[in-house]
């Protein structure tokens, strides 16, 4: 029993080490971040007509996506299954979020089936809509895409990577992560699609002295995530 409550412990403290600060919700509690507020722009456009000196107010292209799939669901059940054995919640731990339509996220987390291999995998989704304040809707992802690639890079020993076939860009940034003197495997795969952002990050360790999921297993699993999460966005908009 001592042995299985350690271990949850340090699958604690590996999440909240783990999850960059602009994820949406600190180390998966599944209390919504005070961030998700203040930073992530609303989606709403500027209604106002602009200035009566006479000045035409720009066109601007209309946003690719008009919205996002249910954030739980952007990853196959399969795939949950396959890549967090026995998670805690399997039909995932939604981030709370004032606005679903923009920002929205959910994770999954767990300690494999002999409760030793701790894995968290997490998903999040940002859209964004043309705005006579901010811009065109898909020129706003991109500059969310650039900022939040920079972020994950900044981590040390993080190697990057860009990515093909993941929508119309796409990095992977893998690093490790020790607390407790227990080291994570971490990759994280940022993909933009039209006007929505999508971040997925996928942990593992092995939890007292067990074996840690490979650098490779943990790319190409964070990898099947994001493909799945692309897909669901365009699904989403059929």
């Amino acid at each position: 029993m001592e042995r299985r409550h350690t271990a949850s412990r340090l699958a604690l403290l590996l999440a909240c080490a783990a999850v960059p600060a602009m994820a949406l919700a600190g180390c998966s509690s599944g209390s919504g971040s005070s961030d998700a507020k203040s930073t992530a722009p609303s989606g709403s456009s500027s209604t106002g007509s602009g200035s009566s000196g006479g000045s035409a107010t720009p066109t601007l292209a209309p946003a690719k996506f008009a919205a996002l799939p249910a954030s739980c669901k952007a990853v196959a059940q399969t795939t949950v299954n396959a890549l967090v054995p026995k998670a805690k919640t399997p039909g995932g731990s939604p981030v709370k979020s004032d606005d679903i339509t923009s920002r929205a996220g959910c994770s999954w987390t767990g300690n494999g089936k002999d409760g030793y291999q701790y894995r968290w995998l997490s998903v999040t989704l940002q859209r964004f809509t043309s705005s006579t304040a901010l811009g065109a809707a898909e020129d706003q992802a991109k500059k969310r895409y650039t900022e939040q690639v920079g972020t994950l890079n900044q981590v040390p020993g993080a190697a990057s990577a860009t990515l093909t076939g993941f929508g119309d860009q796409a990095a992977s940034v893998g690093s490790k992560a020790t607390v407790a003197k227990v080291t994570s495997q971490n990759d994280s795969v940022v993909v933009r699609s039209g006007n929505v952002v999508i971040l997925v990050e996928f942990n593992g360790a092995g939890l007292e002295g067990k074996k840690n999921p490979s650098a490779g297993d943990v790319q190409s699993g964070a990898q099947r995530a994001a493909k799945e999460a692309v897909a669901a966005v365009a699904a989403a908009n059929a």
